[in-house]
């Protein structure tokens, strides 16, 4: 039985390596110091957000139909995989008034995101 991969030490939270490969048809095993993706960092929602918004080649509208989510959301949801995988987001000045009509207008937010954002 084959169990996921961690990623974070158990008794200080630090980050492991690989240093065993072993096939499993015929048993060779390789031993050295092999990097590991920062995609597996992700936890599984994280995970299956990004394969959704990788699929729908980042429109944001259509990750918002498949997933049943508010623009708001989607843009959550995709800085927090951002963070996740290492990188930092930029302080982001609030969205002027004409930026939101554009964004409705295109058809990237919904009136009621429009009106959300708005108000805040």
């Amino acid at each position: 039985m084959a169990y996921k991969l961690i990623t974070k030490c158990p008794v200080c939270s630090s980050s492991l390596r690989v240093k065993r490969l072993q096939c499993s048809k015929c048993n060779t095993i390789i031993e050295n110091d092999f990097e590991l993706t920062s995609f597996l960092n992700l936890n599984s929602e994280q995970l299956y957000f990004a394969e959704v918004f990788i699929k729908n080649r980042g429109n944001i509208k259509d990750v918002e139909k498949e997933l049943g989510i508010s623009y708001p959301t989607v843009r959550a949801k995709l800085d927090d995989v951002i963070e996740a995988l290492g990188y930092s987001i930029p302080k982001q000045k609030s969205s002027n008034k004409s930026d939101i009509i554009n964004m409705l207008e295109n058809g990237e937010i919904s009136p009621d995101d429009a009106i959300k954002m708005l108000n805040e």
